[in-house]
């Protein structure tokens, strides 16, 4: 069988954790020397472009390398699984009021998935991994790394939350994870 060819995966992690000069260092010598470090209101990140077989051993490496430093742990991977109706025009390249027919059924195939969160507002959010999943048949939109973005994501959230739970919650929230 021959070898997957190295590709480069570009993507955020945003990290729990305060990257100073310091934490910079320890970064570049963990083996971050492919990303860009920032922060904004708070939020420390990485923008990475790392050379792997696939995107989960891009996202695992860089992982592993940002929590090898002391006090920093990888909160999250963007772009963010939650959408509104005009992040998804941008992902597809479309108008908004597009986008606004393939939801309302007014244009395409239908079977559009229906917003997750704040739906009686005005700006509602849908699962860019439901989207993208319908978009593959009823657009030719693929997006396949979609799904494993958004099952990180919620596995960093449990990780992140599970130790402010008693133990029986932990324990239904193991059970429904698993």
């Amino acid at each position: 069988m021959p070898a997957r060819a190295i590709t480069k995966h570009t993507f955020t992690l945003m990290i729990d954790g305060i990257v100073d000069e310091d934490g910079l260092d320890a970064l570049f010598e963990a083996g971050c020397d492919d990303a860009t470090f920032g922060s904004v209101d708070g939020a420390s990140y990485g923008d990475f472009i790392r050379p792997a077989p696939s995107l989960l051993q891009a996202i695992r490496s860089a992982m592993n390398d940002i929590e090898s430093v002391p006090g920093l742990r990888v909160a999250r991977i963007e772009p963010e699984d939650l959408v509104t109706m005009a992040e998804i025009a941008r992902r597809f390249g479309r108008s908004r009021e597009g986008v606004r027919l393939l939801a309302t059924g007014g244009r395409g195939p239908g079977g559009f998935p229906p917003p997750v969160s704040r739906v009686r507002s005005r700006s509602p959010l849908w699962r860019w991994a439901d989207v993208a999943n319908w978009a593959r048949p009823a657009l030719g939109h693929r997006d396949p790394d979609a799904a494993l973005v958004a099952s990180v994501n919620a596995a960093l959230e449990i990780r992140r939350q599970r130790s402010s739970l008693a133990r029986n919650e932990r324990n239904f929230v193991d059970g429904l994870a698993g």
